[in-house]
């Protein structure tokens, strides 16, 4: 009895399948690892904004007392933001995520005391910050990751 020609193919079709499957899962431990690292950079801005007054957060303004008392924090957050716009550039962040990070960053810096705090270090820390710096300069619509944009 003779064998069907495409049963001599078997092996071949065998290591094409596995080959695919090799890449599937290689694309979906990146998938994996890119979100873990977005979800480890989420948690660092869950752990500053709550060491900030909600008075702050909600868009108020503060005293001095309470503005120099917490300025290490908004430091913290600022240096986190040019951070974030930084790996946005080196592709470690996905076209999704940066889409939420930069309305977040953009409607936290109309704050008063974001904005307070970001124009005090701005002035203090000449030379630094130049991924915020350029994204606020447009408003935060230009995405470090796209060609022809460089922080």
């Amino acid at each position: 009895m003779d064998m069907p020609a495409w049963m001599g193919n078997v092996p071949e079709i065998i290591m094409a399948a596995g080959t695919l499957l090799l890449f599937w899962q290689i694309f979906q431990g990146r998938q994996q690892a890119r979100t873990t690292f977005e979800d480890s950079l989420d948690k660092e801005y869950r752990d500053i904004i709550h060491k900030l007054p909600s008075k702050a957060v909600l868009g108020g303004p503060l005293d001095d007392a309470k503005f120099e008392e917490h300025l290490d924090e908004f430091f913290a957050y600022f240096d986190l933001c040019n951070q974030q716009a930084f790996l946005r550039q080196r592709d470690r962040i996905s076209d999704d995520t940066w889409a939420y990070w930069s309305d977040g960053m953009r409607a936290n810096l109309k704050k008063r005391a974001f904005r307070t705090a970001w124009e005090h270090v701005k002035q203090h820390a000449t030379g630094e910050f130049n991924e915020l710096r350029t994204l606020e300069a447009s408003d935060f619509r230009a995405d470090p990751a796209k060609a022809g944009h460089s922080l």
